[in-house]
């Protein structure tokens, strides 16, 4: 193994002492202590991903230093305060140019191991629990990516109509001190316009965030059309026990984030399997139940997380990262937990490319660009449809997707995948058109997509 080692900044000090500081209570401490864990577990697995998925790609590879600058800046407090500082390696298996990564390591306290993201090939990275001492392996030889597909790869930039709204999605026009990395307009299956900032592309891989929710619901649909799942049957919750009332909850309710079930923390904050190294098991299926499921709109990676585990049977024969490459996703990775537990709530490396072949796909009616159906007819109108409760705010909710049904100057049947730092997938049937916004949003900033959709599509038909 080749490790490079880098001590990101000159103030890097190997960890809070032992005991509190003065005038810090004991849980203080130990609040503090977490938080660099976690903000450690953060790092390892953004410089991981970030690197592995790009080179994979053999589009040019991110660098740490653009990791730095993008995915681990203006992120969530405290973590935001910490992250830059804490010292990494980067760990090859070998010491040839272009030589696979095996792991990131960062450094985050004197007493305890350094936090590990472990490149595991076919799957992307995952990060290892706090405490869980690095081990000295070769990767599998399986191949990890795809080469882009080039049938469907974009133009190079060109004026058009959409030129100057597309540019303006970089200079803060729609939202103060956002950060837009690429946009891609496509309209009746060709690429309109594209554009990207300084070492980003089309073929860029960053991580979806929560536009996963909406590719899991794919999967799902994929899993309905082969006769695999049922919506309407059970998650599978309460161990199999009939008395337990979470057995009631249905994919189709996790979907449409209405399960009735509780979290101790906002819905879509999943910090101890993000980035502390817990497990889908551990942290996402036994939340106990606080409403009657179907009656309450609560969003939750947690539902999500249970709607995937609900069709792991299917994995055996479908794995997710298999149907997401035969839907044309050739640059996309589902990446799991250390127990190889799919994090499809959020963990989900892909490209404004192959993002704009997913819309596509819900352009076509679930099918492929050879004919070939992999949703089941219905399935868009079921993902678009606001059968179950409600959330607050300006958009509605389907089954894995928000809807745009409210937005002055969108079309009511516009339904998108959204996810956080700014990751948007906008699909609108009755005008053809897929608008895909990618960005590192700092926390704060918010970039607003119902105007610049509105104003892609008035400018389409200019």
């Amino acid at each position: 193994m080749i490790r490079t080692a880098i001590a990101a900044t000159a103030l890097l000090l190997a960890a809070p002492a032992a005991s509190p500081a003065l005038g810090q209570s004991q849980q203080e401490a130990l609040d503090a202590r977490y938080d660099r864990a976690l903000a450690a577990g953060y790092k390892a697995l953004m410089l991981c991903s970030a690197i592995v998925s790009s080179e994979a790609t053999g589009m040019g590879a991110r660098t740490p230093e653009s990791v730095h600058e993008w995915e681990l800046a203006g992120i969530q407090q405290p973590l935001n305060a910490i992250v830059r500082e804490l010292p990494y390696e980067i760990v090859r298996e070998a010491e040839e140019v272009g030589a696979r990564i095996n792991r990131v390591e960062v450094t985050w306290a004197d007493d305890m191991p350094p936090r590990v993201a472990r490149h595991n090939p076919g799957s992307g990275c995952a990060v290892w629990p706090i405490g869980m001492k690095p081990l000295e392996w070769a990767s599998p030889n399986l191949q990890d990516y795809r080469s882009p597909a080039l049938a469907f790869a974009p133009p190079e930039p060109r004026v058009s109509t959409v030129r100057p709204i597309r540019e303006a999605a970089f200079d803060g026009t729609y939202g103060q001190g956002s950060r837009t990395t690429v946009v891609l307009i496509s309209k009746d299956a060709k690429f309109v316009d594209w554009g990207g900032a300084p070492g980003f592309g089309p073929f860029t891989p960053q991580r979806t965030w929560s536009v996963a929710k909406s590719i899991a619901a794919t999967l799902v649909g994929a899993a309905v059309h082969r006769g695999d799942a049922d919506v309407q049957g059970s998650l599978g919750l309460g161990g199999g026990n009939l008395a337990d009332p979470r057995h009631a909850i249905t994919i189709d309710q996790a979907l449409r984030m209405a399960s009735g079930r509780y979290s101790d923390t906002p819905g879509n904050r999943t910090d101890p399997l993000y980035w502390g190294g817990t497990t889908v098991d551990e942290r996402a299926q036994n939340w106990p139940l606080i409403a009657r499921p179907g009656s309450v709109y609560r969003y939750a990676n947690n539902d999500t997380l249970a709607a995937v585990k609900a069709i792991e049977g299917t994995f055996a024969a479908n794995a997710p990262n298999d149907v997401i490459f035969a839907m044309g996703m050739e640059d996309t990775v589902a990446e799991t937990d250390w127990q190889d537990n799919y994090i499809l709530s959020s963990q989900v490396w892909t490209t404004a490319n192959d993002l704009a072949k997913f819309g596509q796909l819900y352009l076509n009616d679930g099918n492929l660009p050879s004919g070939e159906r992999i949703l089941p007819e219905g399935w868009v109108q079921y993902v678009s449809k606001p059968s179950g409760p409600q959330p607050d705010g300006p958009f509605g909710y389907g089954a894995g997707f928000w809807l745009m049904n409210k937005s002055d100057g969108v079309p009511p049947d516009t339904f998108a995948a959204f996810g956080n730092r700014g990751q948007y997938v906008v699909i609108v049937p009755s005008r053809n058109v897929v608008i895909v916004r990618r960005g590192e949003d700092p926390v704060g900033a918010r970039f607003d997509i119902a105007a610049f959709t509105r104003d892609v599509l008035a400018a389409l038909e200019s």
